[in-house]
């Protein structure tokens, strides 16, 4: 599995139903595994973001599929990144030369 972050906005529509931003994150982590992803952490954050969102996922079809399902809500905007561990980045630097 790898790991992803997801950095979320929320929309005007989410903004205006912030009070269920809570319960809209309990839902998110049910759905995602039904998706077969296991969502890390959920933050609550000040700044450029309103959350950020650590998950594991199978592979990025999934990831993409979590996204848009989530969007489709019209709470949030989202942008995801992968993420790599030590682990991984030892690997990853490990084949430079």
């Amino acid at each position: 599995m790898a790991t992803y972050i997801m950095l979320v906005n929320w929309t005007d529509q989410g903004v205006r139903t912030a009070k269920d931003t809570v319960n809209r994150a309990r839902a998110f982590r049910e759905s995602s595994k039904a998706m077969g992803v296991t969502v890390g952490t959920v933050n609550w954050t000040l700044g450029a973001y309103d959350l950020v969102i650590s998950f594991d996922s199978p592979d990025d079809e999934t990831t993409t599929r979590l996204g848009l399902a989530l969007a489709a809500q019209g709470n949030v905007r989202t942008a995801t990144m992968r993420a790599f561990s030590e682990t991984d980045m030892e690997k990853i630097v490990g084949g430079l030369k």
